[in-house]
């Protein structure tokens, strides 16, 4: 993250970039809304990305179009990606010799990485793609030397950051509204004690206020985005960023096999069950699977509409992490004890949240109401499709710069230690807020269990 007295121009800046691109495709995707049949709709001008078979077992099972078909829409979707990926990369000065063979590279990784997580069995279990997508790049940078044109393309926070921006078209006001004031609740609830209280125990562990709040960020909020959102509010270290990027995938595949056999042990209602995954494992994509694990239609409800809770909460958290660095660490750091203003605030405040947020108003406040539910929700289904693909990227690029023993020694273990610690809090803290909100012992069930 740069330094709060740097302030690059827009048009060299990482963060309004990922604005930029994240908005041409939202907006590519209203714009070209076309009704293909009664209440339902695709976007016309965006490719679709390759068609990949659900659960497939067998190779051709694969290419449910057809492995023709498949190559075409891989290839459609390489250039598009590529192209619009470039166009901010010539205004931030990319090494464009190195980055297109190594953009290459990586696609194919992400495209691999997407392709083993339709397997019947690893899409059981919630392994996803980005699990993947972070093993290869982790292969390469452990038993080999990255090439020189794999680190000019592994563009970690630029990939992510776009990604953001685009999810924030499938977060709605109205679907958290119709999800129940307890989805609401209980996000507020957990997401407040366990920030504070993950922060309480990494600073016991000696971990710096900075990456404590990371870590916190992390295990409290929804994992990945509030990781990176969270880095670039307080401008925390890239590697300390990437680092909790890796333990969160790794926490949630423990998780995923942990959770919902115990759920089962201790002989939870379905809803309950959902809410208490939903609340604790940190990825979207791991919450579902864990839901699905579970059974029932009310535990896989549930485990997501909690999840988009806390979703919610990213940009709120990431202005308060800004005004808090500012105010205070700065000014400890620097021993000044100036005012900053609020421009300065400002300055420092992640834009591509603002990218995150801009998105989510405007497909909530007004495609929404002029074009109906049926196209807002194609607008999210396409762009779900760049917000997974840039996240594939990304997770291929933080395997491509992550040592795997610096992940386990970074601070003498201590960061891994007290995140683990939380995470175990967090799990109990969690169930207890769910009893209350999800048991039926103190209110009656918004989802009731099936």
């Amino acid at each position: 993250m740069s330094n709060g007295s740097e302030r690059p121009p827009v048009l060299k800046s990482e963060d309004w970039w990922a604005c930029f691109l994240g908005w041409f495709i939202i907006i590519l995707a209203i714009v070209s809304l076309k009704e293909v049949e009664a209440g339902k709709f695709v976007a016309a001008l965006l490719p679709a990305g390759p068609k990949i078979g659900k659960a497939w077992t067998t190779f051709g099972a694969i290419f449910p179009k057809g492995i023709g078909t498949f190559l075409l829409q891989s290839l459609i979707l390489f250039v598009f990606l590529t192209v619009i990926t470039l166009i901010g990369g010539i205004f931030m000065k990319f090494d464009i010799k190195r980055y297109i063979p190594g953009f290459i590279v990586i696609y194919l990784l992400a495209l691999i990485s997407m392709v083993l997580s339709k397997q019947q069995f690893l899409s059981k279990w919630g392994i996803e793609y980005v699990i993947f997508a972070l093993i290869f790049g982790l292969i390469i940078s452990n038993i080999f030397k990255v090439p020189e044109f794999l680190k000019a393309a592994g563009q970690t926070e630029y990939f992510i950051k776009i990604g953001l921006v685009c999810m924030g078209a499938g977060i709605l006001f109205s679907d958290v509204l119709r999800g129940g004031f307890m989805g609401l609740v209980q996000a507020v609830l957990v997401a407040t004690a366990v920030w504070f209280m993950t922060y309480w125990i990494c600073r016991k562990f000696q971990v710096s206020e900075r990456f404590s709040a990371i870590i916190a960020s992390a295990n409290a909020i929804c994992g990945v985005s509030a990781t990176i959102a969270a880095g670039g509010a307080i401008q925390g270290n890239k590697k300390e960023v990437s680092y909790m990027v890796a333990w969160v995938l790794v926490c949630a595949v423990v998780l995923i096999l942990i959770m919902p056999p115990i759920a089962k042990w201790m002989n939870l209602p379905n809803n309950w069950a959902g809410a208490w995954v939903g609340g604790v494992i940190d990825n979207t994509g791991a919450v579902v699977a864990a839901g699905g694990i579970i059974g029932g239609d009310a535990a896989y409800k549930v485990a997501a509409m909690v999840k988009m809770a806390q979703n919610v909460l990213i940009g709120l958290a990431a202005f308060l992490m800004a005004l808090w660095a500012t105010m205070t660490l700065d000014r400890k750091e620097s021993g000044s004890t100036e005012k900053p203003s609020l421009m300065e605030i400002w300055y420092r405040f992640p834009k591509f949240v603002v990218g995150f947020v801009v998105a989510s108003i405007a497909v909530s406040v007004l495609v929404e109401p002029i074009s109906g539910l049926s196209a807002v929700k194609a607008v999210g289904s396409a762009t779900k499709v760049f917000r997974n693909w840039f996240f594939a990227l990304c997770f291929v690029s933080i395997g491509l710069e992550t040592n795997f023993k610096e992940l386990i020694s970074v601070g003498g273990g201590r960061p891994a230690a007290a995140y683990w610690i939380s995470q175990t809090a967090n799990a109990i803290w969690t169930l207890f807020i769910t009893w209350i909100l999800w048991s039926s012992t103190f209110f009656p069930a918004v989802i009731p269990p099936d």
